[in-house]
């Protein structure tokens, strides 16, 4: 699939509507004069088609073109603000964590990237598991990747299967399983890992500092989720921005700050520790992640 922003979003649409008027590709082809292929191209993203062709192909489905200009990435101010208001324990059980974390069974791993920095509290959007394994593991992640059937990611045929699964063969490093998809990060040395605590299930996960290290652009989300709250902040508070950092670490504003990361999360989720907060702890835990989130 092709990088641009803008072949993505027509690819989108295209497949929304289509889907939403109950046809196939080969019924939309039938009806807009186009070949099945070619839709099939543009709706997987590999194809940019001209406004000629793009109206033809809404025109079919009772739909037209119309353009709007907005601020550069708006788009994702929008997704950070969904994602803020959707409940933490939902979204993994969307993306079927704990269902790949058993599958994963006694493999060393650890959760990185964007799927890190969502249990510690940033409101990113996150479609897949993403691991880190060591390169030394290859041959027992090989062989799990076979137990749960995994099909992996074919970027020149822009298909799932057909390759080796094996990580160590040529290509991505992405699997579709029989839970979702699951990414990896090869690396020779696993990164330093922290525990998160949500529920009775504990998470092994790169620290948030590493995760905006090694992966700047996932880090880039969480960096700009962090300013737009700061200047939200100054504009009700007017207040420089100096004085009103000073005050994320007291109860009662990383409490306020939780809740407007993590929308209807409880103020203090049972057990949700990390960063090293002490089990024993009644004014952190169920704080620390999102703390430790605002102030990176």
């Amino acid at each position: 699939m092709t990088e641009s922003r803008l072949v993505r979003e027509i690819a989108r649409t295209l497949r929304s509507e289509r889907e939403q008027a109950g046809l196939t590709q080969q019924a939309l082809a039938a009806r807009s004069g186009l070949g099945q292929a070619a839709i099939a191209r543009i709706e997987r993203g590999d194809r940019l088609p001209s406004l000629t062709t793009a109206e033809r192909l809404l025109a079919a489905l009772d739909r037209h073109l119309r353009f709007e200009a907005e601020p550069l990435d708006s788009h994702l101010d929008a997704a950070l603000d969904e994602m803020a208001g959707t409940v933490l324990a939902e979204r993994i059980d969307v993306l079927r964590l704990d269902r790949i974390m058993d599958a994963l069974g006694d493999l060393p791993y650890v959760l990185s990237g964007g799927m890190a920095a969502l249990l510690q509290g940033a409101p990113l959007p996150v479609d897949a598991v993403e691991i880190a394994v060591h390169w030394r593991d290859s041959p027992q992640f090989s062989a799990l990747l076979d137990r749960i059937y995994a099909q992996r990611w074919d970027a020149r045929r822009q298909v799932w299967g057909g390759i080796h699964t094996e990580p160590g063969e040529p290509g991505g490093h992405r699997w579709l399983t029989r839970y979702g998809e699951l990414r990896a990060r090869m690396c020779e040395e696993l990164p330093e890992t922290i525990e998160v605590r949500l529920g009775e299930r504990t998470y092994p996960v790169e620290a948030l500092v590493e995760v905006e290290v090694t992966d700047r652009r996932t880090a880039e989300l969480p960096s700009r989720y962090r300013r737009r709250l700061a200047a939200a902040a100054r504009r009700r508070t007017d207040q420089p921005a100096e004085r009103s950092q000073s005050t994320v670490g007291s109860p009662a504003s990383a409490s306020a700050l939780f809740a407007a990361l993590n929308g209807r999360l409880p103020r203090k989720p049972r057990g949700f520790i990390g960063l090293g907060c002490p089990a024993s702890s009644t004014t952190c835990c169920g704080l620390v992640t999102s703390a430790a989130f605002l102030r990176a």
